[in-house]
């Protein structure tokens, strides 16, 4: 049976395709790397949008350039599922957002923006900025709230019951797409914007459920010591944890996506173009 969010991926090599099946779950096959981004490109860039009238922040850029780079790198954007490997048909990025941030006990939502890949940045904030607004609304409840609420309304038993049907459903591609892409974990990343909260980066788990392949916790800014043409000075860096599923590519291809990354953010202006670029052959 067919999925909604995703095409099964035949010609691949054996090797790759038996992989799922040694690490069958998504938490077998976590890798964790760190990356530490100097923003000083993204500083000026940010302030002279602003001196523009752009309202936009590190949330808005580092979503833009993932946005891109998967687009570019479509192997970042498969998943898992029943030891088959996918081929996802959206770029989706989850987040989790508080309504407000007065008191610990403040509500939490979760948001899912859907990209084609081809949006410069501009119409990445207007998106981000957009759901995020409607998400936070005090009378507002997002598809997710609404799923999560249905389903918990019901008594104990009858709600375990009911989650190990959503699991088996997904498992065997019967999941209808009103809830895939109600789901916050049926995603191609899963960003938490710990900066946010003045808080340091972390490695999150992946998640069994659903087909999240990639975990990004961008952490809060501080000064570190880094070697500039071989002196050490001290630079304004973020430090980013990474959490990947091994199974949809392999160590040179997350690599080589990680240095394109650099290159989008050291240069933002890079971002401010609709990306025409033709993505590389999906097999």
């Amino acid at each position: 049976m067919k999925r909604s969010d995703g095409v099964l991926l035949k010609s691949l090599d054996p090797f790759v395709k038996i992989i799922p099946y040694i690490m069958e779950r998504r938490s077998d096959a976590q890798n964790f790397s760190k990356h530490v981004v100097c923003v000083d490109a993204i500083d000026r860039y940010i302030q002279e949008k602003k001196k523009q009238g752009i309202r936009l922040s590190y949330l808005h850029l580092f979503i833009a350039a993932y946005v891109r780079v998967i687009d570019e790198r479509p192997q970042l954007n498969r998943f898992v599922m029943n030891s088959r490997l996918y081929q996802r048909n959206k770029i989706c990025i989850s987040m989790a957002v508080k309504r407000s941030l007065r008191t610990d006990d403040d509500e939490e939502t979760t948001v899912k923006f859907e990209f084609t890949g081809k949006e410069n940045i501009f119409e990445v904030i207007e998106i981000i900025d957009r759901m995020i607004a409607e998400a936070v609304a005090a009378d507002s409840d997002t598809d997710t709230d609404k799923l999560a609420a249905l389903i918990m309304s019901m008594p104990g038993i009858v709600t375990k019951l009911l989650v190990k049907t959503i699991k088996l459903m997904d498992r065997w591609n019967m999941l209808p797409a009103s809830v895939i892409d109600a789901s916050p974990f049926h995603t191609t990343v899963f960003f938490t914007y710990l900066k946010s909260i003045n808080a340091n980066y972390i490695y999150h788990h992946l998640y069994d459920f659903g087909t999240t392949g990639l975990f990004v916790a961008l952490g809060k800014p501080r000064k570190m010591p880094m070697v500039h043409n071989d002196q050490v000075v001290v630079k304004k860096c973020c430090e980013i944890g990474y959490t990947m599923d091994e199974r949809i590519c392999d160590g040179l291809y997350f690599a080589r996506s990680f240095r394109l990354l650099e290159k989008y953010l050291e240069n933002p202006y890079l971002l401010e173009n609709r990306n025409e670029t033709r993505s590389e052959q999906v097999v």
